[in-house]
């Protein structure tokens, strides 16, 4: 075997080990800082949501205008996911979110100093980089760094963080509203406290390592041997005690390692079905949903925050609930329940607004949410779970891009679309998104509820003998010690030249 063979052999080997190792409290607190970075796109979108009224006030915008302005930032996170996630696979984590992080805090409180709609435009579109890319690096995180077991419950938590985003920006904005504050500044405040959680997470993230897993396939060994102690209380005695230098995998080996497996291409497949469905459901209906109650007439502004709270209040519920349950239903019934119900309750708030059933058209939405938040809860584990171990992070990326790129288009048309058809028949079509989800978790998704679990068996002792977790991943100890021995006198050749 070739030099690069051998140390990418114990690469592998360690990398399958970290996988099946448990966690401890540091890896923990690493996942929910990461998590957590829902909670500032959350405050992002559905803020806006409720100034869109202030900023029509303001600068008097058309109505394709307000729909790029709310959109520009989709389409940013959209360029930010794909860019992010590719920097953070070849450049190390740690570099990207700290990045990402410093750039949100500008680019949140210059919102508030635009003086025209393009302005606005521009600023969100450039603010949504950062939030894409740090949307990718984070689940990448989530992923590498959770114990055993946990990944998938911490990653199905999204939806929860994003519920107390919106309510934190609800409470503000209507605190704002009701003090009577200048509907002109009301906007620009609104907006530019985005920066504050920003730089609370970022203060929060600055001795968070580079993941193990990232630094063993760069062959970072020593760092990784460091870094994996703390996380995981394993210091990865098969892996020497030096660093060697490794080939960088290839960036369009990506699709093909998802091609080649068909648990991980169909699960991969329905991740990118379900993100760009529940992306395009929410950033819909549930986007406008303040505006929908009070262009119809359902409730005034300042009723309209205390409703939508209240509707936010359950969604959050729902958004923590997904996760407990996901061990019990596995993610194809989480999946299924949420996107029927969002189906079922978007066919009633049509029917509802259609009728002119005013009441019963908060009940709709509060239905909507629940399901929502289900159906959303674990398109993006599911990506970056089922990936390739070397493109983690390209995976995280490449799954966001559905998310953002139907949440874009459904933001900017949606506005036009109920100016021309109507509120009922536009929620009407929107149901369809939900049904396609709905389908594509029944005929597309197997259930990959502990798939990582399945693969390092998998990877196993043919013979019977020792799980991956338990003998290095499937190569015995005389295996890994020949490996790093080759692998280190190959190094020591090269260092001595001819």
């Amino acid at each position: 075997m070739t030099a690069q063979a051998d140390v990418r052999n114990l690469s592998d080997v360690a990398a399958r080990h970290v996988l099946a190792r448990h966690g401890t409290d540091t890896g923990r607190r690493t996942g929910w800082l990461m998590i957590s970075t829902i909670l500032i796109e959350a405050w992002d979108l559905y803020a806006i949501s409720f100034l869109l009224l202030f900023v029509k006030e303001d600068l008097h915008p058309s109505a394709s205008m307000l729909g790029l302005a709310s959109a520009a930032v989709q389409l940013g996170a959209l360029i930010g996911a794909v860019c992010g996630g590719w920097f953070a696979d070849r450049f190390g984590r740690r570099k990207v979110f700290i990045t990402t992080m410093v750039l949100f805090v500008i680019l949140a409180l210059a919102q508030a100093f635009a003086t025209s709609m393009w302005e606005l435009v521009i600023i969100r579109f450039l603010l949504g980089l950062p939030l894409g890319s740090d949307i990718s690096t984070g689940y990448t995180y989530i992923m590498e760094t959770m114990p055993k077991g946990k990944r998938e419950v911490m990653g199905n938590r999204w939806q929860g963080m994003f519920g107390l985003g919106e309510i934190a920006a609800i409470a503000v904005i209507t605190v704002m509203y009701l003090s009577g504050m200048d509907h002109s500044l009301l906007w620009r405040v609104g907006l530019a406290l985005g920066a504050v959680p920003a730089l609370v997470l970022l203060i929060g993230r600055l001795d968070v390592p580079d993941t193990a897993l990232w630094l063993i396939q760069r062959g970072k060994f020593k760092q990784a041997k460091a870094v994996a102690k703390k996380m995981f209380d394993d210091d990865l005695p098969m892996l020497p005690d030096e660093d060697f230098t490794m080939e960088r995998p290839r960036t369009r080996d990506f699709l093909a390692g998802i091609r080649g497996d068909p648990v991980r291409r169909r699960a991969s497949v329905f991740a990118w079905i379900s993100n760009a469905m529940q992306g395009a459901e929410f950033a819909a209906f549930a986007f406008y949903l303040p505006v929908i109650l009070v262009l119809t007439g359902v409730s005034g502004i300042g009723a309209t925050n205390f409703i939508t709270g209240g509707i936010y209040v359950i969604a959050t519920v729902s958004g923590f609930v997904a996760p407990v349950v996901t061990p019990k239903l596995g993610h194809r019934g989480v999946a299924r329940w949420g996107f029927g119900m969002s189906f079922l309750s978007l066919l009633l708030a049509a029917l509802f607004l259609h009728l002119d059933w005013k009441p019963l058209v908060p009940l709709a939405a509060a239905g909507l949410m629940w399901g929502h938040y289900w159906a959303a809860s674990n398109g993006m584990t599911i990506a970056s779970m089922v990936a390739p171990s070397r493109y983690k992070a390209t995976a995280s990326g490449f799954g966001y891009i559905f998310v953002k790129l139907a949440a874009f288009v459904t933001i900017f048309f949606f506005p036009v679309l109920f100016e021309e058809l109507g509120v009922p028949l536009a929620t009407v079509i929107v149901s369809v998104l939900s049904l396609t989800g709905y389908l594509a978790a029944t005929y597309v998704l197997p259930e990959v509820y502990g798939y990582v679990e399945q693969e390092d068996e998998a990877a196993g002792d043919p013979a019977g003998g020792s799980t991956g977790a338990d003998a290095g991943g499937g190569m015995g100890a005389g295996t890994v010690d020949a490996a790093a021995g080759r692998a280190g006198a190959a190094k020591s050749r090269a260092e001595e030249g001819p």
